[in-house]
């Protein structure tokens, strides 16, 4: 038996990236993929593929920074199929600057985006999950919210921000049925990664112990596994898949 068949999978940011490989994995593992995502041409592309090798996905252009759009998109998922299992709260975005050049509204947009979307999603969905006494929902942090990075005060503020809201959410709704986890990710060889210099990529690569850059699909497993029953034991934690760089 497939490790999620019969689930409901809402995965948002689900059109690229880290949520592109997590779509096509949560599909092929029996689950029904919900992408919510902005970009509307690349998540139909996502769910073609699903569709093309015989699996379940259908894709709703969702704001997850709005709360109303994202109640709505709650709404409709439930409507459609009449559940919601899982949630992975990947949708993510970067405004990089320095303290000294960073504007308010770069602070914003990324605090909007990435944990007040965290917060939106998982309060609307989790009402679903209590009422079916079941539920998985894992929060994309970072492991730059573990030590700090050059550049990135709104990222790394939300991503920290992520990992506090994760503990609490694991408190408040494990005793409903609901686990509530966060996964940390190092340097992924996402495709936007791959098109910086090579220079610069040796150097994320000389920092990690294991020597190389980690593949979209090795944090797609990172949530496959606490969205799966294997992990049913383990609530309000934080999985840095990083090779090592957190050491």
């Amino acid at each position: 038996m497939k490790r999620l068949e019969s689930k409901v999978a809402i995965i948002t940011g689900g059109a690229d990236g880290l949520g592109k490989a997590s779509a096509n994995l949560f599909a092929r593992e029996g689950a029904t993929v919900v992408i919510w995502d902005m970009n509307e041409e690349k998540g139909s592309e996502v769910v073609s593929a699903i569709h093309a090798s015989g699996g379940k996905a259908s894709f709703f252009k969702v704001n997850t920074a709005s709360y109303n759009e994202v109640e709505k998109a709650t709404q409709k998922t439930i409507e459609k199929y009449g559940k919601i299992n899982i949630l992975i709260n990947n949708a993510g975005i970067t405004r990089d600057s320095t303290l000294k050049k960073m504007t308010p509204e770069q602070w914003q947009q990324v605090i909007d985006v990435n944990l007040t979307g965290v917060f939106n999603c998982a309060k609307c969905v989790s009402g679903n999950m209590v009422e079916n006494g079941y539920g998985r929902i894992i929060n994309t942090s970072s492991v730059v919210a573990l030590y700090g990075n050059f550049g990135q005060t709104n990222y790394v503020a939300a991503k920290a921000g992520v990992i506090g809201m994760t503990k609490t959410m694991a408190r408040e709704l494990g005793r409903k049925g609901v686990t509530v986890n966060a996964v940390a990710p190092g340097f992924i060889a996402t495709d936007m990664v791959k098109k910086m210099p090579e220079e610069v990529l040796d150097g994320m690569e000389a920092k990690v112990p294991i020597g190389r850059l980690g593949l979209p699909e090795e944090i797609a497993l990172a949530y496959l596994f606490l969205a799966s029953d294997e992990a049913a034991y383990i609530n309000g934690a934080t999985l840095s898949v990083d090779g090592g760089i957190t050491i």
